[in-house]
């Protein structure tokens, strides 16, 4: 039995990056337990542009839970209350009607806002170009199942590779560090046979390019924590091992040539 919900949003509005930027109440009623809090935030645009008003700018686009845009602070909590799921996924059942709810964009010093709820992640994209790929020869493709991976390294490797890039783990680390995020992305593939030639590389170019933007782990483990995909932080375990590694393989490399 479907069941209708009405709520007071307290949202964050902020016209521009040099706005100071306020937070500003919303009623929203009668919304369906069944609609997700993108569908709700839907409602409320299209009632304030019949308005007149100006919409509430937030990231969305797959609303499957899989490309990660969908960056939204609720109550405090990276997606909201549910764990390991992303806000596109968050379904107006976890809240009870009549209910105050805070909605923010990611609050850390490498995602500056653009608009109201959206934020430039772009420092992510930044520290996957430094090296989150493997080089490909040129040449025919070989067959899928030439190299022999083992069961649990490709499962780990998997596990890692559900990272979807959303920055939660940013946004709930209190001081605004990326470790989990590009630990996933140095992971998943520093553990398969195809990475092992550019390892050591990929990790000191990666771990180095995020510290350009983001601040250091302290093992607060909120990370984790907020992950949609709930992936866990031996990953950041991991990159901390190969980064330490890069530092003198990669001084040896340069030392013979």
């Amino acid at each position: 039995m479907t069941h209708l919900t009405n709520l007071t949003l307290k949202i964050w509005r902020q016209s521009g990056p040099d706005d100071g930027g306020h937070f500003e109440s919303y009623k929203v009623d009668e919304i369906s337990d069944e609609a997700s809090f993108l569908e709700m935030l839907d409602v409320l645009n299209e009632r304030l542009i019949n308005e007149g008003q100006e919409a509430v700018v937030f990231d969305h686009d797959c609303r499957e839970g899989i490309c990660g845009t969908c960056s939204l602070m609720i109550d405090g909590v990276a997606h909201g209350p549910q764990r390991g799921t992303a806000t596109c996924q968050l379904h107006m059942r976890k809240f009870t009607s009549n209910v105050e709810i805070v909605v923010e964009p990611w609050r850390a010093t490498g995602f500056p806002i653009i608009k109201d709820l959206m934020t430039d992640r772009a420092a992510l994209d930044r520290i996957v170009e430094a090296g989150g790929y493997i080089t490909a020869p040129t040449g025919g493709a070989p067959d899928a199942n030439l190299i022999p991976v083992a069961k649990p390294v490709a499962d780990a490797a998997m596990d890692a590779a559900e990272c979807i890039g959303c920055g939660a783990c940013v946004a709930a680390c209190p001081n605004g560090a990326a470790n989990l995020f590009t630990g996933a992305k140095i992971t998943h593939l520093n553990l398969l046979p195809q990475g092992q030639a550019e390892r050591f590389s990929r990790a000191e170019a990666m771990v180095e390019k995020m510290e350009e933007y983001f601040g250091s782990c302290t093992n607060h483990g909120e990370c984790e924590a907020a992950c949609p995909k709930s992936i866990s932080i031996d990953v950041i375990a991991l990159m901390n091992a190969d980064y330490l590694k890069s530092k003198i393989k990669n001084r040896k490399s340069l030392s013979r040539t």
